[in-house]
């Protein structure tokens, strides 16, 4: 019986050294999220990441998804997750931008990488190294994980034709991270609304135009029904991340397994989004046109050349205000020079 006993005395310790499981708890993380799981891209990736999460841990891994302001405000999801409030948080870092300069080049960049391009220096270079000295430098008690990323944006919708840098100056406009820098810079007073304060203050006249995230996504907000000048192409937004913040006493106490279990969560996620954000665009878009009224416009070689130039002066400001904007804006940069060298070669030229 003494060696039946020592044999699966054994097993068991063999069984924990591979699965990293045996003897966990189960983990329930407690999820306030910045955007409604209705929208799709933006609510729908962290419920396919959770439906993974408990599926790949059978039941040990669970994440419970909270509704804008239920549990927490999205504006104030990095404080709660990070004090221990909640376990966790989905939202992006672009959000932190009055927090930490550095941040939305986390999250989406002027003029910057697509999807691809973006992915590339997330999980092959230097970027989730930096994202998550960001908030280690900063204090934050969290973990990072990126856990989504959407399409190209529209750059705005407006309630009449902007034909000129002058058409800009004197708006008042809801506008996301540093873009909404650039667009401060071409006299436009931007504010950043959560999703579910856009429709009521372009309704009433509190702003005059906005932009908040890809056709199929602005059409659940209805901003058609008021501005009917949607711009293209996103030039502040070509490709969008979003993060899971997993408070770092939580992440410290779980189980190797249960930590990667997350990450795949988070992978399938990002998969996921992207696929979804590139595949629901056309038919609304078609629709907004056909059915709601809408006129799609493409910003002209003047004006992007205007929004480009304007960037690069907000670029070289942050940079020399701001050590770590530097840093990580240096690395990106040094990322982007080399895989111009594929792009330029590799892909067919762009039409339009």
């Amino acid at each position: 019986m003494r060696k039946i006993a020592l044999a699966l005395g054994l097993s068991l310790v063999m069984a924990t050294a591979f699965t990293g499981n045996v003897f966990a708890k189960k983990v329930l993380l407690k999820t306030p999220i910045a955007f409604p799981t209705r929208l799709p891209g933006l609510g729908t990736t962290i419920i396919h990441a959770s439906k993974i999460a408990k599926r790949a841990s059978g039941g040990d891994v669970n994440i419970k998804i909270y509704e804008p302001k239920k549990l927490v405000a999205p504006f104030e999801i990095l404080d709660a997750v990070s004090t221990g409030k909640v376990q966790a948080g989905f939202t992006t870092a672009g959000y932190w931008y009055g927090k930490m300069k550095a941040a939305p080049l986390f999250s989406a960049v002027p003029f910057g990488p697509e999807a691809g391009e973006y992915l590339a220096w997330f999980l092959y270079g230097n970027g989730m190294k930096l994202y998550q000295e960001m908030y280690d430098s900063n204090g934050f008690n969290v973990k990072v994980l990126l856990c989504g990323m959407i399409a190209p944006e529209t750059s705005g919708w407006f309630k009449k034709p902007i034909n000129s840098v002058a058409d800009l100056k004197g708006l008042s406009m809801r506008f996301f991270g540093l873009g909404g820098t650039v667009m401060n810079k071409l006299g436009v007073s931007t504010s950043l609304l959560p999703g579910g304060e856009i429709f009521p203050a372009l309704e009433k006249g509190a702003i005059d135009a906005t932009e908040f995230s890809m056709p199929a996504i602005d059409q659940l907000l209805g901003l058609h029904k008021i501005a009917k000048y949607n711009y293209f192409p996103g030039w502040h937004q070509q490709a969008t991340s979003f993060e899971l913040l997993v408070n770092k006493d939580v992440w410290n106490k779980m189980s190797n397994s249960q930590q990667a279990i997350l990450e795949v969560a988070c992978d399938s996620a990002i998969t996921n989004s992207i696929a979804e954000g590139e595949a629901i665009q056309f038919d609304v878009m078609n629709d907004n046109v056909a059915k709601r009224g809408v006129k799609i416009m493409y910003w002209s070689d003047e004006m992007l050349n205007a929004f480009s130039s304007t960037w690069d002066q907000v670029a070289a400001e942050h940079s020399a205000e701001d050590a770590f904007f530097k840093k990580v804006w240096d690395d990106m940069s040094t990322f982007r020079k080399g895989y111009d060298t594929w792009q330029a070669n590799a892909f067919l030229p762009r039409t339009r």
